[in-house]
């Protein structure tokens, strides 16, 4: 599935978590579908046309390579870096580390946010 109404992006960039490295950066956030979805942006940063769509193709099929073997129930949005010379392989590796790394991070947080909020009031 992909994202693209700009009330899920807006919402993703303003509540979620984001990681990055030196081919993508992710912004990720929970959702209750079971099912991880996709967003892309890709601004004219990154040259023409052409070269645009083909970082989206790249990250696009990455995504589908390593859909069934991420963590599920996540909206991401994929910001790739300015480099001509990413790889479909660099791509998919970056992918699957980062989305593992956020949701490892979302996982957590509201473990400890409840943790505080358990300690304040017992005292």
């Amino acid at each position: 599935m992909h994202l693209r109404s700009s009330r899920d992006f807006v919402r993703i960039y303003a509540d979620g978590q984001r990681a990055g490295d030196d081919h993508l950066l992710i912004f990720a956030t929970t959702n209750d579908l079971n099912v991880n979805r996709l967003g892309m942006s890709v601004s004219r940063k990154h040259g023409a046309a052409v070269h645009r769509n083909q970082k989206r193709r790249r990250i696009r099929e990455a995504f589908r390579r390593l859909q069934h073997d991420l963590p599920q129930s996540y909206d991401l949005i994929v910001v790739p870096r300015q480099r001509d010379d990413s790889t479909l392989q660099e791509y998919r590796n970056s992918l699957c580390a980062l989305v593992r790394r956020l949701a490892k991070r979302i996982t957590e947080t509201p473990r400890d946010a409840n943790t505080a909020d358990d300690a304040g009031a017992n005292s």
